[in-house]
């Protein structure tokens, strides 16, 4: 073993590193009995799916935070830093745009209807094919995502996080956020550990803000407006911020969260305090890839040959920089595992929800709350072998964090598109609503799919000089700096590639968005059909002026929908209910 930041191999997890790892895992998964056994009385389908609706702001926040943020930060946001700089941060602009919008436009919509599915929705405001092919997107989706979250495939790993699963999944939805709360904290003191040691090793950060400086990684303001630029200003901020708004808003996994909450203040605040995690969680995330840059800047583990991809980095400096600490390592690697089972088990849970209230129930009607509640385990294993599966075999889609940022914007840009369709504009109808999601989806996956076969060109990703001059063990002799580190390129490029399939995938999510909504209406105008008979409308302000509510289902009153009183709305909802017509219009 040589220097720290000087290449070659380095340690293995010791006993007390598989100690720390295990210990991770076992509390986890005590949370799932503890609430199993807690719950037992209240095994019904609304307690294992919403956790009864009575969770509170803080830990809901936190397991929002959690569920998309943790296995993309730990291993893909130190990579992007190390290897593009600091303009992810910029971030945070998206996040506060998107939490406001969601929590004052979104959530309202959603918490009053009393779904349990978010795309219950679009039954109600076209028709049930559209709501089939919404939740049907959702779930391609999110087993897409789940196949670029990568981790180790040994045998015994892939038999814990199981077994893990299964767990966990007895006790519902509540276990699952509180577990992501424990996975949160554990996640954010992987980032500080590496911070921490990495400054001590390079003399304090101000020698690793002076090496970033230096190499470039602190320039994020780029205010040129070319959309086919990877990350500028106006790509991060715009079109990041309707990308996020896709994945809060109507993502099941993040609704079904939201609507957990007690009362409708709790849902709001959870959004915000999420904000908060969301803001603490990239900034860790920056500042551990500048502390990577600091101490490989003269000795790139890519160009080296020590990793094979970018997303091996950080696990790479981690056991190159913490092996003198027994145990620590293995903290960190139980973050990194506890953020793709956040991720796994945001996922299993929302594909459980839409699988049994979007296709189980209408076919299934006379099953008992108890068939109900084995079905919902059933499917949870089902799910769990499914998603940790294809994490094992995680594709070569480049960055993972790209890759998952990628797939959020092809699917979810177009969804987003139709629900403000629904929302902003009465005339729509259920022909233009299925034309414009159809066209939107058509065009995000072309030129999605277009951009992973012929990758963008340096000249529009600008990847930042590594060099491997301070290496004691290079590939090749004559490497010694590397003029900067790039994706492979196809050998036969179309006309196409340097322009529509170099649209920065931050665009995906606007692009679909827009041409969900210009081609509904356009369809909408020509067919001239309203999707819902007249409708018995209550005008009500929420806090948003544009806001206007259908209100034939039993409703708490406005006073009630506050930061302390319960939900009364859901207490004794009646599937009856449920069957009201609710849309919402300008």
């Amino acid at each position: 073993m040589g220097d720290v930041g000087t290449g070659g191999s380095v340690a293995t997890f010791s006993v007390w590193d598989y100690v720390v790892f295990a210990g991770v895992i076992v509390v986890s998964a005590s949370i799932g009995l503890f609430q199993s056994f807690r719950g037992r009385k209240e095994s019904t389908s609304a307690e294992f799916l919403l956790g009864g609706r009575r969770m509170t702001a803080v830990p809901v926040a936190m397991s929002l935070t959690a569920s998309f943020m943790s296995g993309i930060s730990v291993i893909g946001t130190p990579a992007e830093a190390y290897l593009y700089g600091t303009t992810y941060w910029l971030f945070g602009f998206s996040y506060a745009i998107m939490s406001a919008i969601s929590a004052e436009i979104f959530v309202p919509l959603f918490y009053r209807l009393a779904i349990t599915s978010a795309y219950e929705y679009l039954e109600l405001r076209f028709s049930r094919p559209i709501r089939i092919l919404g939740t049907t997107m959702y779930i391609a989706q999110t087993l897409a995502v789940n196949k670029t979250i990568r981790c180790p495939c040994e045998s015994k790993v892939i038999l814990y996080m199981l077994m893990h699963r299964w767990i966990l999944f007895q006790g519902g939805l509540k276990a699952v956020i509180w577990t992501d709360v424990l996975q949160l904290v554990i996640m954010l003191a992987g980032f500080v550990i590496v911070i921490a040691r990495g400054a001590v090793i390079k003399g304090g950060l101000t020698q690793v803000w002076e090496d970033a400086w230096e190499g470039g990684r602190l320039h994020a303001f780029d205010f040129d407006p070319d959309p086919l630029r990877r990350h500028t200003f106006w790509t991060v901020v715009v079109g990041g911020s309707i990308m996020w708004l896709s994945i809060y808003s109507i993502n099941q996994s993040q609704v079904q969260r939201y609507i957990s909450c007690k009362t409708l203040g709790h849902a709001k605040m959870s959004l915000y305090v999420n904000m908060c995690g969301l803001l603490v969680t990239v900034s860790l995330a920056m500042l551990s890839g500048l502390t990577m840059y600091s101490i490989y800047k003269n000795c790139d583990p890519i160009s080296n040959g020590d990793v094979g991809t970018s997303d091996q980095l950080l696990p790479y400096l981690v056991m190159d920089i913490l092996e003198i600490y027994p145990g620590v390592p293995g903290l960190f690697v139980a973050a990194a595992y506890s953020g793709t089972l956040s991720t796994v088990s945001s996922s299993i849970n929302a594909l459980v929800a839409v699988t049994v209230e979007d296709f189980l129930a209408p076919v299934c009607k006379n099953l008992t709350a108890k068939q109900v509640t084995w079905m919902n385990m059933g499917l949870s294993v089902f799910f769990g072998a499914v998603c940790i599966g294809m994490a094992g075999v995680a594709s070569a889609m480049g960055s993972v964090l790209q890759a998952a940022l990628s797939i959020f914007g092809m699917i979810s840009g177009p969804l987003l598109g139709l629900y403000l369709l629904g929302m902003l504009f009465r005339t729509s109808n259920s022909i233009g609503a299925l034309s414009g999601l159809i066209t939107g989806l058509a065009l995000t996956l072309w030129v999605g799919i277009g951009s992973q076969l012929y990758p963008p060109t340096t000249e529009k990703t600008l990847p930042l000089p590594l060099s491997t001059a301070g290496c004691n063990r290079t590939m090749d002799p004559s490497y010694t700096t590397v003029t900067p580190w790039t994706t492979p390129e196809a050998d036969f490029r179309p006309a196409l590639a340097d322009t529509w399939y170099s649209l920065s995938y931050l665009y995906f999510a606007p692009f679909g968005t827009l041409v969900t909504i210009t081609c509904g209406l356009l369809v909408s105008m020509i067919t001239g059909e309203i999707s819902f008979p007249d409708l018995h409308i209550h005008c009500r302000n929420t806090m948003s002026p544009t806001t206007v509510w259908v209100t034939d289902f039993k409703e708490k009153p406005p006073k009630d929908i506050s930061m302390g009183a319960d939900n009364l709305a859901f207490t004794d909802k009646d599937v009856t209910d449920k069957d009201a017509e609710k849309c919402t219009r300008l």
